[in-house]
């Protein structure tokens, strides 16, 4: 039985010709706990925006519970008020 909740595959991104995050792969299971540390500018808030969608990636696949959510909208452009 696979318990993932979440899983970065290859995730990528790119600012123009700035790569900020090159080839993450991180999975993480039911009751894990996670921390993401290191220094200004390492990447750490651009991995948790392209996980809550807040962000697109260049390339690579966000998955929850095995459903890929890459290409889905966040919840504040779905046109809601």
């Amino acid at each position: 039985m696979d318990d993932a909740v979440i899983e970065l595959k290859g995730l990528t991104k790119n600012y123009g010709d700035l790569q900020v995050l090159k080839g993450i792969d991180l999975t993480i299971h039911k009751n894990e706990f996670l921390t993401l540390l290191g220094p200004s500018g390492c990447g750490k808030t651009t991995t948790l925006r392209i996980i809550a969608g807040f962000e697109e990636p260049s390339g690579g696949e966000v998955l929850f519970d095995s459903v890929n959510i890459t290409k889905l909208p966040d919840h504040t452009s779905s046109g809601q008020s």
